[in-house]
């Protein structure tokens, strides 16, 4: 007997399921992620890609994903679209995002990897590369503009009734024996191979004598990064590795995090300790007294190390990348890797030579390959967390200082982030409007209103992305929702780190009240 298949827009699906995408790929409730419509977006990912020429039928497209409840799911989906549409799943497992991209651009391949990155467990979402690298947003309105077919396998609830239909929507015989498993077993080579680039990059050795611990978490990073570290020569140990998953976010470092490090710096003599988000694109570094660097200073100083001629960073970055005169150029844009990327692209056209980026949540980001001690280091344009840390530390090593020390030769800027949870979209978006209305004048008298008695008047508005304020005295108010959920995030940038945090301080009170 045929079952009905179904034709579905995406653009009507994401309005149904709430899945949409954000600044990082497609994100939303995990309850909502159904196997229905995890299984339509991929389809329409695929259908987009071999539209394009980019991939073929009989293709290898690889799968990875996080450690969240979710996640294993949600890759059967996936890998039951990748099938149906004619490709072969290969499952790499759980491992860091940019682990399986780089293991498919090597190979000219497609990459998903379903990941919610550093928001809770209640969440999730799926990344999707081309075999170039990251889908970016005109890709992103081209797949939402898609038409597919779903065959009639999913349930009232979204979830996979059977695995083994033929185009037409018939039943093959024996069908339910087999469940609806389509990942093949894990294949490891993904994982060697990321560990491998930079054991062949850095020096042999280079970090032998260094004390180095690794706060494991729920990161599918934590033990790449020991045999990372250990395999150049660091002396490594594991803390804190946790069987539930933590929402680790680099850009509002929990509370519970900042002091388990304070305890274990005091108690383990490291030159730093060293992390990741849930899936690994977003990296955490402290100093020797366990304080965990920004984001965004983390990214100077990898660049440094680099040797890099161009950096392009989001406008929330610390402005220190500017003020240090370390680079050639420096490029913002809006906030999330599509429009790092690119940026990053649009200065390898021009004719640079050394490209990066980096994000304010650290996530680092080459476009181009990187020549370094006779070792080539070849790009990889997407966020990166195993790159920041190694780099850091050698820094500081050539430099005969420690990486405390390392914050000493940056331009005295320091900036502070938080986030006001279950803050819906469209509210934060009307607050900020009342802000920004386009007439200079009345924005700056509305703004100074708000914000005036604690940081003085405006000296100028910047609505690249969200809003950035910076007040006569250097100090920065930038004002921003979520591109992933329903957030409002506050970035701020002073003189001092004291003066940075009671400023956060300050703006989430006064956001607290736009509820």
């Amino acid at each position: 007997m045929a079952v009905q298949s179904e034709q579905i827009l995406i653009s009507s699906l994401m309005e149904e399921s709430g899945v949409k995408f954000g600044t990082s790929g497609a994100r939303g409730l995990a309850t909502d992620m159904t196997d229905r419509v995890c299984y339509a977006y991929t389809t329409a990912f695929l259908h987009y890609l071999e539209s394009k020429g980019d991939i073929r039928r009989g293709d290898e497209v690889a799968i990875a994903g996080d450690y969240r409840p979710s996640s294993p799911r949600i890759m059967n989906a996936v890998a039951l679209a990748v099938r149906d549409g004619g490709f072969l799943p290969v499952n790499c497992g759980f491992i860091p995002t940019p682990a399986v991209a780089c293991y498919a651009m090597a190979r000219g391949q497609a990459s998903i990897m379903v990941t919610g990155s550093h928001i809770p467990d209640d969440r999730n979402g799926i990344k999707f590369y081309k075999p170039t690298g990251e889908v970016l947003k005109p890709d992103e309105e081209a797949i939402s503009r898609s038409e597919v077919k779903l065959p009639a396998r999913f349930g009232v609830a979204g979830e996979v009734l059977a695995s083994c239909f033929d185009d037409d929507g018939e039943i093959l015989p024996d069908s339910m024996e087999g469940g609806c498993e389509a990942l093949p077993h894990v294949n490891t080579a993904a994982e060697t191979e990321y560990i491998q680039r930079y054991l062949d990059f850095f020096p042999a050795g280079c970090l032998q004598g260094r004390k180095v611990g690794v706060y494991q978490h729920s990161s599918v990073d934590r033990d790449i990064m020991v045999a990372v570290f250990e395999g150049l020569g660091a002396s490594v140990t594991a803390l804190g590795r946790s069987l539930s998953f933590i929402p680790v976010d680099t850009e509002a470092i929990r509370p519970e995090d900042v002091q388990l490090a304070s305890v274990w710096a005091e108690k383990g003599d490291f030159d730093c300790l060293v992390s990741a988000d849930g899936d690994g694109d977003r990296p955490l570094i402290s100093d020797e007294h366990g304080n965990w660097l920004r984001g965004d200073v983390a990214g100077i100083l990898c660049a440094r190390y680099l040797e890099a001629t161009h950096v392009v960073t989001p406008v929330s970055s610390n402005s220190a990348v500017e003020k240090s005169n370390w680079f050639k150029q420096v490029a913002r844009t809006r906030i999330g890797s599509p429009y790092v990327i690119e940026a990053m692209d649009m200065a390898v056209a021009d004719g640079a030579s050394s490209v990066v980026g980096y994000e304010a949540n650290g996530g680092f980001l080459i476009a181009t390959d990187i020549e370094l001690h006779g070792k080539t280091l070849t790009a990889l344009p997407t966020r990166d967390a195993v790159i920041v840390p190694v780099a850091i530390l050698l820094l500081a090593i050539e430099g005969g200082v420690s990486v405390g020390g390392l914050l000493d030769s940056l331009p005295q800027r320091f900036s502070c982030s938080d986030r006001l949870k279950a803050f819906p979209t469209d509210i934060a978006q009307a607050r900020i409007k009342a802000l920004s209305s386009g007439d200079i004048a009345t924005d700056k008298a509305a703004i100074e209103a708000l914000f005036g008695e604690q940081f003085g008047t405006v000296a100028s508005i910047n609505d690249t992305d969200g809003l950035r304020i910076t007040f006569a005295s250097e100090e920065v108010v930038h004002l921003r929702p979520s591109g992933n959920a329903p957030e409002l995030r506050c970035y701020n940038e002073a003189a001092t780190e004291a003066r940075a945090a009671e400023m956060n301080r300050i703006c989430m009170a006064i956001m607290d009240g736009w509820r």
